[in-house]
């Protein structure tokens, strides 16, 4: 029978077992495309470029996403409640007290974002407070406030310069094949050049595809043990379950998300993504499907 102890060292696992397979796919895919295009510089290029593009993101991402949400900051006596379940879960946690957003929009869903444990911020919307009880509430609080102590948000920064990495090596590759190819000197070691490029040309199509399903699995794996964790916080798991199948089956539109934030949230705000996927486009999925997820949160209130 699993428990929530099991579940969440299963889930740490897994993380590990993608990115390790993360990293052994862009030396796999650096090599290809070094040998096809005779230098092994471009693979350092496409690293230090891909970082250099996500440090803005992850010192400054929180204030852009605040930004584009409407959150506004609130203090203890703004919310009272709200500050003190935030405060006692932290406390719980062995957290420092995040800064608390409220966003004006009655659909129900929250975030959480921040480079660090001391720089995080929680934000939850108008509807999150108004639909959900206190039992919820906790619930869907504890599953942020794990998502900041795991460092998911220095997670989620390193996986995307991974992924970078591969999308500008299979962009550049790409164009080199088609612009800046040298001819080969005889016809035999022309034939062996061309089936190598049409194999690297291939594979640069195909690498950034494989990269985008690692990295949404990494973020299915990474609710799951938020799941897992804010069940421990709590100690009430069925609080959560709860609350993911309120937010699930919620009519209203979350009108301030869009794809480059629907990530973020505890659940997607997209209806779309919360019908029961095929199995192809459950690997493209961000989130796990909520029916998963509460199965597991139930299956774990035995323990």
């Amino acid at each position: 029978m699993p428990t929530i102890y099991t579940n969440a060292d299963s889930n740490k696992r897994k993380t590990w077992f993608f990115l390790t397979g993360f990293f052994v796919f862009i030396i796999l895919v650096g090599y290809v495309f070094s040998f096809a295009m005779d230098n092994s510089g471009i693979l350092v290029i496409a690293v230090l470029f891909s970082i250099l593009m996500s440090f803005f993101s992850y010192w400054f991402s929180d204030k852009m996403v605040l930004a584009m949400s409407g959150a506004k900051l609130i203090d203890h006596d703004s919310n009272k409640e709200l500050y003190h379940i935030v405060e006692n879960l932290c406390i719980t946690a062995g957290l420092p007290v995040p800064k608390i957003y409220i966003i004006d929009d009655t659909a129900p869903n929250a975030f959480a974002t921040g480079r660090n444990a001391e720089h995080a911020v929680v934000a939850v919307t108008v509807g999150l407070l108004q639909k959900l009880d206190k039992a919820e509430l906790e619930g869907v609080i504890a599953h942020e406030l794990s998502h900041i102590g795991n460092r998911d948000i220095l997670l989620a920064t390193l996986v995307t310069v991974m992924v970078g990495i591969i999308v500008l090596l299979a962009d550049w590759f790409r164009r080199w094949s088609f612009f800046g190819r040298r001819k080969s000197s005889s016809e035999k070691s022309g034939q062996i050049e061309l089936i190598i490029t049409i194999a690297a040309i291939v594979f640069s199509i195909l690498a950034p595809i494989f990269a985008y399903m690692m990295q949404f699995a990494i973020s299915r794996k990474r609710e799951f043990l938020a799941d897992a964790d804010g069940a421990l916080l709590t100690r009430y798991p069925e609080g959560l379950a709860r609350a993911l199948e309120k937010i699930s089956a919620d009519s209203e539109p979350l009108e301030v998300a869009n794809r480059a934030t629907a990530h973020l949230y505890i659940s997607s705000p997209f209806k779309s993504d919360r019908q029961s996927p095929g199995f192809f486009a459950k690997l493209f999925m961000t989130h796990p499907p909520v029916a998963e997820r509460v199965a597991a949160l139930r299956g774990l209130g035995n323990s």
